[in-house]
């Protein structure tokens, strides 16, 4: 389980990061919504993995139990990547419909045939 878990961040974790290198402005927000995915399974992780565990401590036996805490903290972080998700997402295309293009530039002079 162990195992599967951290395979999973890691792909996620490197196909956000190779996500965010590209120079058009789509993939990057999906790289983007890819390594906050691989923060929230690493967090969910971070409870121990216990399966079919109830969250809560029983003081009068002994079992292993799921931590609550980072189950909250995975919680929030989606709603608050989805937000910000939507915020990046308005922001890429004012940017589209003011430039008619979604190509990162990174120089400072643009030509006329940078458009393809």
């Amino acid at each position: 389980m162990e195992l599967l878990v951290a395979s999973a961040v890691g792909i996620l974790t490197a196909a956000g990061i190779y996500l965010i290198l590209r120079q058009r402005t789509f993939p990057v927000i999906l790289g983007l919504s890819l390594l906050s995915y691989a923060v929230n399974v690493f967090l969910f992780a971070t409870g121990r993995l216990a399966v079919g565990a109830p969250p809560v401590l029983n003081k009068y036996k002994e079992v292993a139990y799921t931590d609550p805490l980072p189950q909250a903290l995975v919680l929030t972080a989606i709603v608050i990547s989805f937000g910000m998700t939507a915020v990046v997402v308005m922001i890429a295309l004012a940017s589209y419909l003011s430039s008619k293009t979604d190509k990162i530039n990174m120089t400072e002079e643009q030509t006329a045939g940078d458009d393809a």
